[in-house]
């Protein structure tokens, strides 16, 4: 099933159908702003509009049984033929995995580098879908006009190669969107942020910067991704037998790094786990990954190797239920046994919200008998984040105008902006939004000129949308206190109730304990129902509400729970 995302007659859309003077450009974060992950930024000048990045994000406990979450795209949708491309500055899910979601309504150009291009279209397929026409990796430096807008792409530091942020030449003048960064003055495969465009950039004037404030909380400058490697490398170097690492199957860099540590210590890299497959099949494919030759290992053969000769690659690193480090450490896997003498390194801090899989993942990793790394003050993780020493460089490097933090819960926004008041922005040249908050910008300034729907869409197995705020509090309701199906067969004719009522509870009571109770509740709806039929009620939905109220207050009083009452009125 398949729900699209065109809406019609949004009440309430205040500043939806703006004016397109071309002298005039409003950006419109649709996801990632008051929020980590689903990032997607619009950005409009007359007829022409952008779109920086279209990701998602996974769900927290209080959606169960979605699968993913993604951005309200049905503004984009309704003016798809204003949308002159997708711009993409990497290729972590959070920035492009709602790609393809949004391509099925609003398909335009897709320009990322070389490899951010290469991870889209190997998801497209699933969906049915290729690259639109047009869409083509672009060179950092590289100027690309689309209408009133021109993009200037520029190399950022990240935990994924390829990754980029944005300077966009406007009419009101240069809004830059840095993207996910850091100032990693040591990268794995050398390529630092591109300092002197930055600073040409400031120089020439930026009317607006929008800036990554994940990280604004933590002081000081983030670790190099050359101090994991070297600690991996010691690890692996002083283990005994087979070592096991996971981390994000995107982070190409510490995949790299791993290789390269068996290389030098004679051992052979085993990759497990589809997604981290599919990295290193790419990436090697397009030149980001270097394999030394000899070190691949093909995971059928692990058993059959030596275990000091050993390392694994696997996914798993947020305790994913059905990862292949999760099926591992409860003795599942059809290729990998753990065994005391094994080694794991969890190279990846959890996302927020998955603490207790990462959690439940080390705890069955240690009756397994293995030897865990996981702790935060271990080395075997830094972050892809500028921390708040790097977000101030950024700001003096480009001195803007104006200043928008973005990319950050709230409270990372709060303290990003007020670090750009430091570094000698104007107190009212800070602007803080939420997801579609619109900035308007033009020759007089920049304000918020008012607000669009932006909230999040449901996607559970094939359908997209279709589970909305109803479906959920249902959910919800079902998980905490269970259902009860009250069934009652009344004649037609007559009204009268036919044998007894039937009461089966689901999640809420184990029914041969709690007999009394469901025996109390079948003859108090029978006594309420007859009650409803001698003054001559016959209307069913009514009947209906009177079962619910009735179980549902004797329940209540008896067990202080609020179970699902489901009423069924059966004429016969």
């Amino acid at each position: 099933m398949e729900v699209s995302f065109i809406r019609h007659g949004h009440p309430g859309s205040g500043g939806r159908e703006r004016s397109r003077d071309r002298s005039k450009v409003t950006v419109t974060p649709l996801g990632g702003v008051g929020e980590i992950g689903k990032n997607m930024m619009v950005v409009e000048c007359g007829e022409d509009m952008i779109v920086i990045d279209c990701g998602l994000a996974f769900p927290e406990d209080d959606l169960p049984g979605v699968d993913i979450v993604l951005p309200d795209m049905s503004y984009v949708v309704e003016r798809r033929s204003r949308l002159r491309a997708i711009l993409l500055t990497h290729a972590h899910e959070d920035h492009i995995g709602g790609v393809a979601y949004l391509l099925r309504d609003a398909p335009a150009p897709i320009h990322g580098t070389r490899l951010t291009l290469g991870m889209v279209e190997g998801k497209l397929p699933e969906h049915g879908l290729r690259l639109p026409p047009g869409s083509r990796p672009f060179r950092e430096g590289e100027k690309m006009t689309f209408g009133e807008l021109a993009v200037e792409p520029f190399h950022v530091t990240h935990s994924v190669p390829g990754a980029v942020g944005f300077a966009v030449h406007t009419p009101a003048g240069v809004l830059v969107f840095t993207g996910d960064f850091k100032f990693d003055l040591t990268p794995v495969d050398g390529e630092v942020t591109d300092l002197q465009m930055l600073a040409r950039l400031g120089r020439d004037g930026v009317f607006a910067l929008f800036c990554d404030s994940t990280n604004s909380e933590r002081p000081g400058i983030t670790g190099s991704e050359r101090e994991v490697g070297g600690t991996i490398g010691r690890i692996v170097a002083e283990a005994p037998g087979r070592v096991l690492v996971t981390t994000f199957a995107s982070n190409v860099h510490r995949i790299q790094q791993c290789f390269d540590v068996a290389a030098q210590l004679g051992r052979r890299v085993a990759v497990v786990g589809r997604s981290i497959e599919n990295t290193v099949q790419i990436s090697s494919r397009l030149g980001y990954l270097h394999i030394p030759e000899g070190t691949l290992l093909e995971s059928g053969a692990i058993g059959r190797t030596p275990p000091e000769k050993v390392i694994i690659m696997t996914t798993g690193s947020q305790g994913e239920p059905m990862s292949a480090l999760s099926r591992m450490a409860t003795g599942e896997h059809r290729l990998v046994d753990l065994v005391p003498g094994d080694t794991v390194i969890l190279a990846a801090s959890p996302v927020p919200g998955n603490e207790k899989m990462v959690h439940r993942t080390v705890d069955n990793l240690y009756r397994m008998g293995a030897r865990v790394i996981y702790q935060r003050d271990a080395g075997v993780h830094v972050s892809g984040h500028a921390s708040r020493e790097e977000l101030k460089l950024m700001m003096t490097l480009l001195r803007p105008r104006w200043f928008v933090p973005v990319h950050g819960e709230y409270r990372h926004l709060v303290l990003n902006a007020a670090m750009a008041e430091e570094t000698g922005v104007e107190h009212d040249h800070v602007l803080v939004g939420e997801n579609g908050t619109v900035f308007e910008c033009s020759g007089e300034g920049m304000r918020i000129a008012g607000r669009i729907p932006a909230g999040r869409v449901l996607v559970d197995g094939l359908g997209v949308g279709d589970v909305g705020n109803v479906v959920m509090r249902d959910r919800r309701q079902l998980a905490q206190d269970g259902i009860l199906v009250v069934a009652v067969a009344v004649r037609r004719e007559t009204g009268e109730v036919v044998g007894s009522v039937d009461v089966s509870s689901r999640g809420f009571v184990y029914v041969r304990e709690s007999e009394p109770l469901l025996a109390e509740t079948r003859s108090r709806v029978q006594d309420a129902i007859a009650s409803r039929m001698r003054n001559g009620q016959t209307d069913w939905n009514q009947i209906k509400g009177v079962v619910r109220e009735t179980a549902g207050q004797l329940l209540f009083e008896r067990t202080r729970r609020r179970p699902m009452i489901l009423p069924l009125v059966l004429e016969v």
